[in-house]
């Protein structure tokens, strides 16, 4: 595999991995960021429950195997390597889209370029600055080492 590719998949699985610890941390009642996600999340985790904690425990396995499945699969450590490839060039730039567009969405509420009553600032600011560049950039490091790796497969 190419170093870009390389250095590219890698990238991808650690940004995905630090998503992923986001949420498994929230499951286990840890709050630091939590208020950049919504007032909601702050609720829902305020009673403890067995579902909260399920549904964010769940969301971070999920987030991580997203993270580390097109690397594991690039290097022949899983099967299937053309599957999740595909599976990955529409998660990749997915993620693109869904980050840029709640970033973009955030930082025009923010700016006043959208007249609305931001009723969540702390949540607003969350996505413009954080969780939308986060995916966004995970996106885009999936997506180059996609294209870059797609390059030495054709050799």
């Amino acid at each position: 595999m190419p170093r870009g590719a390389a250095i590219a998949f890698w990238a991808a699985a650690i940004l995905g991995t630090l998503h992923a610890a986001s949420s498994i941390y929230w499951a286990f009642g840890g709050k630091w960021l939590l208020e950049t996600v919504g007032q909601w999340a702050v609720e829902a985790t305020q009673n403890g429950s067995f579902g909260t904690f399920a549904g964010l425990f769940m969301i971070g396995a999920l987030k991580l195997t997203a993270a580390w499945t097109p690397l594991l699969a690039q290097t022949g450590r899983i099967p299937g390597r053309r599957y999740w490839r595909l599976l990955s060039w529409i998660g990749g730039p997915a993620l693109i889209l869904y980050g840029g567009a709640n970033s973009a969405a955030g930082i025009s509420v923010l700016a006043g370029w959208i007249d609305s009553e931001v009723t969540d600032r702390d949540a607003m600011i969350g996505h413009a600055l954080i969780w939308g560049p986060h995916f966004a950039l995970w996106g885009l490091a999936l997506t180059a080492a996609l294209a870059f790796s797609r390059l030495h497969l054709r050799r």
